[in-house]
């Protein structure tokens, strides 16, 4: 009760370049038109999320600059 198994014996070791190679051929590769449309979408949302971190940052600095000058 509560033995376990002591199995010394290893299976055959594979080249790891070959696991990498069959890993590979798994890939399922998105075409030309949805890797431009992902792409295209990635730059975009990047753009508009770097406008609004901007211009809250602006707002920020104006609105801690104007406590600061009247206190």
């Amino acid at each position: 009760m509560g033995e376990t198994a002591n199995n010394t014996e290893k299976a055959p070791k594979k080249s790891w370049f070959k696991g990498l190679k069959a890993e590979f051929k798994k890939i399922i590769w998105p075409d030309k038109e949805s890797l431009a449309k992902q792409s295209l979408a990635v730059i975009v949302i990047s753009v508009i999320l770097g406008l609004v971190i901007a211009v809250l940052d602006l707002g920020i600095k104006y609105g801690v600059d104007t406590f600061i000058k009247i206190g």
